[in-house]
């Protein structure tokens, strides 16, 4: 579930600022985040299964006073869809390779495969 939360953040100058944003950002799940605010005390984060209550304790440790303002529920901006059946393309063929030999040590070999020759022409070549 995407959930986007508000948390103000005593952040008086930059540095602070950049220590908050890189302690949200090193959070799990962590999508965005953004400073808001007149002030620029409010961080806005945006995120898959983050923990509101862990990542305010983890401020409040590193940077200093920190609360929960608000978290919400984010929905998709992307309305369902009806899409128009494809028709199934036909499978390209693909040129498969062997793969390269490994030696210990870190050596490669690849084996390339002999070559071929085509004669369109009969002729009196004893090797074919």
């Amino acid at each position: 579930m995407k959930q986007k939360m508000v948390i103000k953040v005593s952040m008086p100058c930059e540095r602070s600022r950049s220590k908050a944003m890189t302690l949200a950002a090193r959070a799990d799940g962590v999508i965005s985040m953004a400073i808001t605010g007149d002030a620029r005390e409010k961080l806005e984060v945006v995120g898959d299964g983050v923990d509101p209550v862990r990542l305010v304790s983890c401020l409040r440790r590193k940077v200093g006073h920190a609360e929960i303002l608000q978290v919400e529920e984010v929905k998709d901006k992307k309305p369902e869809e009806k899409k128009k059946p494809e028709e199934p393309k036909p499978p390209q063929p693909v040129a498969v390779h062997p793969p390269p030999h490994c030696y210990p040590g870190g050596y490669h070999y690849y084996r390339h495969p002999p070559p071929m020759v085509v004669c369109e022409e009969p002729s009196g070549c004893p090797i074919m």
